[in-house]
Formats: C-alpha cells, sequence, structure tokens
C-alpha cells in the first residue's frame, strides 16, 4: 500500500453517475476533487444503471490533470453498497478512490480495505461522518485504515439524526470532533457543501470559519462556487514561501526538529507544509 501523498482538496463537486457525458465537464470546473455519486442523488430502480455507467468511465486509463476522481458508492451496510463493492471488486480497472458514506464504525472501513487488498486493488478511501454514532467513533475510524485519505464532514445528515438546524453554530460541536479526529491521522478534513446558491457571500463566510478551524477544503454543489472556495482555501504567497523555506531547511537537516526565523519547526509539522506546497505547484506558483 502506498503512502499518503499530499495533494491540493480545496474544492469538490458531485456528477451523477447516470450521467457519465457530465463526467468531463465536472473534472473542467476547477475543482480539486470530482465525485462521482451512486448514494443519495441516484434513486434506487436506477442504482444498477448509474454504478455500470460510473464504472465503465475508469476503465481507460485516466488523465494525469491533478483532479483527484473519486467514486462514492452506497454504505456498505445495505444491499447496494455491497453490490457497489462486488462490482468494484470485479473491476480490472477500478476507481483510484472511494467515498464512503454514512460509517459509523470502524469495522466497515476495515472489511472493505481487507476485500480490496485481497484483489490487489491499490484503490484509496475517503470517509463521511454524518452520524452521531460515526461522531462518537471519528477517532478510532479515522485510525482504523492506511488506505483512508481524508475525512467529510457530512452536516445535513449530521443535523438531520441530531433534529437541529443545519447552520454553524449547531453544528460546531461536530465539526471540531471531525477536525481532531482526521488530525489524529494525519488526514484531510473537508466541510459539507453550502447548500443556498444564490448566498456566495454566506457559502465564502462558512469557508473562511471553516479553514480557520483545521479544514483543507469545502464542498459545492455548483461550478460557479469553486473558484471562490479555491481562493479562500489556497494559502498567500507570504504562506507558501514560508512553507518551501520550513521543507528545504529540514529536508538539510535531515534531524526531528530545525528553528526557522527563530521558530522551532518540528516533524509533524511538515505535512502541512508539504500540502502548501502541493496547491502551490498545481497552481503553477
Amino acid at each position: 500500500m502506498s503512502e499518503r501523498i499530499p495533494r491540493p482538496r480545496r474544492s469538490f463537486i458531485f456528477t451523477p453517475g447516470l450521467r457519465p457525458e457530465m463526467f468531463p465537464k465536472a473534472l473542467a470546473s476547477g475543482a480539486d476533487m470530482v465525485c462521482i455519486e451512486l448514494e443519495d442523488g441516484i434513486a434506487p430502480k436506477d442504482k444498477k444503471e448509474a454504478r455500470i455507467k460510473a464504472l465503465k468511465l475508469f476503465e481507460a486509463p485516466q488523465a494525469e490533470d491533478g483532479v483527484e476522481r473519486i467514486l462514492r458508492i452506497n454504505s456498505i451496510r445495505e444491499r447496494f453498497g455491497i453490490e457497489d463493492i462486488l462490482a468494484i471488486l470485479e473491476a480490472k480497472n477500478p476507481p483510484p478512490s472511494l467515498m464512503m458514506p454514512k460509517v459509523k464504525h470502524p469495522e466497515e472501513v476495515v472489511m472493505l480495505d481487507q476485500l480490496l487488498t485481497e484483489r490487489g486493488h491499490e484503490t484509496r478511501l475517503h470517509v463521511i461522518i454524518e452520524t452521531n454514532a460515526g461522531l462518537e467513533a471519528s477517532y478510532e475510524i479515522a485510525n482504523c485504515s492506511k488506505r483512508i485519505e481524508a475525512m467529510f464532514f457530512g452536516g445535513v445528515d449530521m443535523a438531520a439524526e441530531l433534529r437541529c438546524e443545519n447552520n454553524w453554530e449547531q453544528l460546531l460541536h461536530a465539526r471540531s470532533k471531525v477536525v481532531h479526529a482526521a488530525a489524529s491521522a494525519g488526514l484531510d478534513v473537508i466541510d459539507v457543501p453550502y447548500l443556498d446558491l444564490q448566498n456566495l457571500d454566506g457559502m465564502c463566510l462558512e469557508a473562511k470559519k471553516a479553514k480557520d478551524l483545521g479544514f483543507a477544503g469545502k464542498g459545492s454543489i455548483h461550478p460557479k462556487q469553486i473558484e471562490l472556495l479555491n481562493d479562500i482555501f489556497t494559502p498567500s504567497d507570504e504562506r507558501i514561501a514560508q512553507a518551501r523555506k520550513i521543507i528545504t531547511t529540514f529536508e538539510e537537516a535531515d534531524t526531528g526538529l530545525v528553528v526557522v526565523d527563530g521558530k522551532l519547526i518540528e516533524k509533524p509539522v511538515m505535512r502541512e507544509m508539504y500540502r502548501i506546497v502541493s496547491i502551490a505547484n498545481k497552481l503553477g506558483k
């Protein structure tokens, strides 16, 4: 199993598995991550068709365009999720990443990890925490598999389960707990999309709060949100220059800690420095 490689995850957008012709448009949207949808956005009667069409998109080699491709399967506690996994295990060229929704227990992730390992697939995993049970087990979930790349906070389902409003104040505790769980395993953490497409100012305000809390990016429901999200989660030129300086100093020193501009820098800081530089490299900075 390959090691996690820091990469930009400032924004993501869903594209329906039933509409494979929309996949290229999503890839060209500017989002760092494109997720093909098999779960909530697909009616039960269309699940099989969507699965077949989505997996066909991965039969040919994917372009090296810097966009992370993800397939959101159904919950593996449900029949549709089991059928998704069986089809993926049969595929010669599986999706590079799978998004697991409504994860409640680490055993779900461990089981999928073992099945992928047995098949010889290198597929990575993204986990959505969107239930109270998942929130309580978030630390164990984050640390249960080396395949996990990122954790996503599912605010819509979480608010419904907690019987509260889907807004920043009511979900602050849940968001914070997911951030802490992801940080314990060195994972990126991605915030839920902002659903009011007409209120771009509100989206930007929430995105800035999410960034300050520790999120690496935020979802979108429309391409017009993506550029704004990318801007908010892109480090400043000064921050990029600082990250490069810290990386150079750390690698040349080959020790567990260095002093840069009078500040002590230890090894755990380096993953964030590499993530910042990965964004800069994608932007050609």
